[in-house]
């Protein structure tokens, strides 16, 4: 394994900045592109707990390839990465009140499935698969939409997106 420069605390892109809305790339099997997959996942997961986050994918800190980070456990002992991400199979129904480090102090209800298998790459490359549910399949769900160019706000209806406005708005001022 070779050695990583040290971690460094990235920039978060906060909506509308376009690069939210772009579609990633995948990420290639070639070492030197996962060794900048793995620097990045170090620098995600820092800005990340930094943050105050639960998750955080590559485009929310200027990064358009097909990676995200989550660690919904509030110790940082279930911390995951995700390369080249997807879902397998996606069961039942479940709504939660999400937030985004994109949308700083906004939050919404959105609906999601409940259970999901999914597939991706560790940070080492190598394949694996796992079954989520309740919040680690919601953070896995939101953080794979925002690999697809898409946010949490682009689930809501147009009363809640119009609310959520006002809010940046008061918020920016």
């Amino acid at each position: 394994m070779t050695e990583l420069e040290p971690a460094k605390i990235l920039e978060i892109r906060t909506y509308p900045d376009p690069i939210l809305s772009e579609c990633c790339v995948y990420v290639s099997d070639e070492p030197e592109e996962v060794k900048e997959v793995r620097t990045l996942i170090q620098n995600m997961f820092l800005t990340m707990y930094h943050s105050g986050g639960v998750g955080l994918s590559a485009n929310q800190v200027g990064v358009t390839k097909r990676v995200f980070v989550m660690d919904t456990s509030n110790s940082g002992q279930k911390r995951l990465a995700f390369v080249n991400p997807q879902i397998l199979e996606a069961k039942e129904e479940a709504r939660y009140k999400e937030g985004c480090l994109s949308f700083p102090n906004v939050f919404a209800f959105v609906k999601r499935a409940a259970k999901i298998t999914v597939r991706a790459w560790d940070e080492e490359g190598k394949e694996f698969q796992l079954d989520l549910t309740g919040i680690d399949a919601i953070c896995f769900q939101h953080e794979l939409d925002h690999l697809n160019g898409k946010v949490f706000y682009d689930h809501l209806s147009a009363v809640q997106k119009n609310l959520i406005k006002k809010r940046i708005a008061k918020l920016k001022k």
